[in-house]
Formats: structure tokens, C-alpha cells, sequence
């Protein structure tokens, strides 16, 4: 064996040994991991720029040393333009606001050296929706008359495939509430707010979560958590759902680089969120059950955390016998192996 490959080994036999001497002697159950909340998506602000103009919108102007036109709404007319003051018959409706913005620009750019300018729609012309989130489209769309919520996510592209399974509907007060049982109010009081399961949309024939949707109605969708897996396996860290509801303990076991020699089966457990809380249910897995085929080899759900330790035995020979550590490190180095995470 040549010096460099000596040394490299000598290195990570320092490491091992550092990191198990510091190990308690006894298993504690881990934190669950820092998993930052759901990303929420753009905001309904965020979306008014992609906002098409239509005619009978009507639009506020801000727009900096040209006061003739600044803080004043200005109604579409029916064949898509609006007479500005100064700047006279402007195109706007089929363009989104954003490129209505550049339009006023380009046109300010006669009077004003440098010019800025804003536009906010302040009343729609027909009912509209908002899609937030993890839509192929995210955006403003008009209600058009009667539609049911999956007429309406079909009808604007669906949804991502890394899209929660899970659909938020917030209705305004003025609309009356959502007529579900677990419809809910805001907590600002402004209207009601539910969770409606996916897969129940999908499979049923005229569900009852299938609502008839309201002028102003916000249909969020998040995207989906991962399903995390720490302890004694190959490959630590978040497994994707992509666009399934849940993944079998051993699907994600498999995933995760399998487990390693000195995994203690018998005392696997489940971390798994509480609605509407900041804490966790822990249940217990016997994975040398699961994988005999003795146990239900049980669903895992999105921020699901499964956790497998170490055999303490092993934890306290490592940590109390740097030389035994040392031997174990080296032997499984020359078979390629690390000593479990």
C-alpha cells in the first residue's frame, strides 16, 4: 500500500474515531430535522403582472413627474384601449401588465427623461380566480360563469408533478362559506379556508370537494414535502414524492442506499407531523419484522421522518475502545465500506 493511500486512511480513522468518542453511550431519539415550511408559492400580487387586460378592467396608473395621468384609474374601453391624458389612445387590453407597463414607457420616454411607472389593477372587469403555487400556470383567470374546481385547475394546465396532493380553497366572507364540513375560518376572520385531498377529486365520480367556485376565490397549492430518512442507512437525507401520495417503508429504504450492517432493525421509528402543531407522533417500527414480511409494510407520508439507530452496543464498544474503532475502520476501508452515519 503506497503513503498516499496510507494516509488517507489514517485520516479518516482520526475522524471515525473523533466523531464516536463523542457519541453518547446510550440511543437518544433525534430532533426532528430543521425542514423549512412549505414554500407558499407566488403571492396574488406576484401574479398581477402576468394579469391579461381585458376590456371593462379598470387600471390605476403611477407614474413618476407626469401628473396628468399618476394616481387616476382608467377604465379599458370595449375595443381593448384607454385615452390617456397626454399620451392619448393607448392599447391595453390583451396585454398583460406587465408589458402595459413597458408600453407607458416607451411612450413617456417623449416627456419624461426617465421615466417610471406602475399599474394596478383595481377592479376586474368579469369574476376572476387566483391559482398560487405549484401550477403549471400559475395566475388570474376568469371565473366565466358556473365552474367546478376541477373544470377550472383543468382548464388553466393542471398541476406540477412535484405539486402537494393536498389543495387550499379561500373564499372571501362576502361569498359565504365553503360548503365542506372542515372549511374553517381565516385567521384574520376575512372569509374561510379548506383542504381539499386530490386523490378524492381524482377517483370520485362528482365528489363533494368538487365546489362551485366563487369570483375571488384563491386556490393554493403547495409543493410536495419529501419524506425524510436519517440513522444507520446508505444515503441519509430527503426522498422526493413527486407526485405520489406516500412511499412504503422499504420503497424508501431502497432509495436511501439500504440499510448498513450495524442498523438496529428492531428500533426503527416513525416521526410524524401533528395537524395543526408544531410537534411529532413517534411510532415504532420493527424493520426486521417489515422485511420478513411479518409487519405491514406501512405507508410513509410527506414530512414523514423515518428513523433507524445504530446498535448501541456497537455506539459504546466505538466509543469507549479507540483501538477497536480503529481496527473496524480499516477493515471496512479496505472493503470500501464507512462506519454507519
Amino acid at each position: 500500500m503506497n503513503t498516499r493511500i496510507m494516509t488517507k486512511i489514517l485520516v479518516f480513522l482520526s475522524l471515525t474515531v473523533a466523531l464516536y468518542a463523542q457519541a453518547p453511550p446510550t440511543q437518544q431519539p433525534p430532533a426532528a430535522p430543521e425542514v423549512p415550511p412549505p414554500a407558499a408559492g407566488p403571492g396574488i400580487e406576484q401574479l398581477r403582472p402576468n394579469y391579461v387586460l381585458r376590456p371593462g378592467d379598470q387600471v390605476l396608473i403611477r407614474a413618476f413627474e407626469m401628473d396628468e395621468i399618476s394616481e387616476r384609474p382608467f377604465r379599458i374601453e370595449a375595443d381593448g384601449f384607454i385615452n390617456l391624458p397626454v399620451l392619448g389612445r393607448v392599447q391595453a387590453g390583451g396585454l398583460t401588465v406587465e408589458n402595459f407597463e413597458k408600453e407607458l414607457l416607451d411612450l413617456l420616454k417623449k416627456y419624461v427623461r426617465q421615466p417610471q411607472v406602475t399599474v394596478t389593477v383595481v377592479q376586474f372587469a368579469s369574476d376572476t380566480i387566483f391559482a398560487v403555487g405549484a401550477f403549471k400556470v400559475p395566475g388570474i383567470y376568469p371565473l366565466g360563469g358556473r365552474r367546478n374546481l376541477v373544470e377550472m385547475i383543468a382548464g388553466i394546465g393542471g398541476l406540477l408533478p412535484t405539486a402537494s396532493r393536498r389543495i387550499h380553497v379561500t373564499r372571501r366572507k362576502e361569498y359565504g362559506p365553503i360548503p365542506l364540513p372542515n372549511a374553517v375560518t381565516t385567521p384574520d376572520g376575512s372569509g374561510t379556508t379548506v383542504e381539499i385531498n386530490l386523490a378524492r377529486l381524482q377517483e370520485s365520480v362528482n365528489p363533494a370537494e368538487d365546489i362551485v367556485l366563487m369570483p375571488f376565490d384563491v386556490i393554493t397549492v403547495d409543493p410536495a414535502q419529501p419524506i425524510y430518512v436519517l440513522g444507520d442507512v446508505g444515503r441519509p437525507g430527503p426522498v422526493p414524492l413527486q407526485e405520489r401520495e406516500s412511499m412504503s417503508i422499504t420503497q424508501v429504504l431502497a432509495y436511501s442506499g439500504g440499510l448498513t450492517r450495524y442498523a438496529k432493525l428492531q428500533s426503527a421509528y416513525i416521526l410524524r407531523p401533528i395537524s395543526n402543531t408544531s410537534r411529532r407522533a413517534m411510532i415504532a417500527v420493527n424493520l426486521k419484522r417489515v422485511l420478513r414480511g411479518e409487519e405491514l409494510d406501512q405507508p410513509l407520508l410527506p414530512n414523514d421522518v423515518l428513523f433507524v439507530p445504530m446498535t448501541s452496543l456497537v455506539k459504546q464498544t466505538l466509543a469507549s475502545n479507540p483501538v477497536y474503532a480503529m481496527s473496524m475502520a480499516l477493515e471496512l476501508a479496505t472493503l470500501g465500506l464507512t462506519i454507519g452515519r
